[in-house]
């Protein structure tokens, strides 16, 4: 499928990944990242996304670091999600990145084949639902 037929848009092949780890060690999770790329979308950088805390559960079998549970684990954790683009050796250099600095013996990690999509400078500028044409929400950055 062309997904640049309308003009409005081009598309980008890459990877989307997502990671689970707890709350604490989020930032730092994400600035390992940042260490490899700038998570560049367009006209902005470091975009990603970390969901509203959830619970993260497991069982701890025989033979890995942490003794082995009778019973479930419960973790506080977020996860954290972004795009890389298909870029020879960034995938694997961001992965590498993660496993060194996630806490655990087994970091639960998703990595998908995605396609993005990135606006094309200029078009639909005078769209009434685009922000700097409406009065300035909570979640706009200060001009300046």
């Amino acid at each position: 499928m062309d997904l640049t037929a309308s003009g409005r848009f081009t598309s980008e092949a890459g990877h989307r990944v997502h990671v689970q780890v707890p709350v604490s060690r989020a930032e730092a999770l994400l600035a390992e990242v940042l260490r490899h790329t700038d998570l560049k979308w367009g006209d902005y950088d470091r975009v990603h996304f970390a969901a509203a805390p959830g619970v993260q559960g497991f069982r701890s079998l025989p033979g890995g670091r942490n003794p082995a549970t009778a019973e479930g684990v419960t973790v506080e954790c977020t996860e954290l999600s972004f795009f890389l683009p298909d870029r020879p050796g960034l995938l694997k250099a961001v992965l590498h990145g993660l496993y060194h600095a996630h806490p655990y013996e087994e970091p639960v990690i998703f990595v998908t084949p995605a396609t993005r999509t990135l606006h094309v400078r200029g078009q639909d500028e005078d769209n009434p639902n685009r922000f700097w044409n409406r009065p300035t929400e909570d979640w706009v950055p200060p001009l300046g």
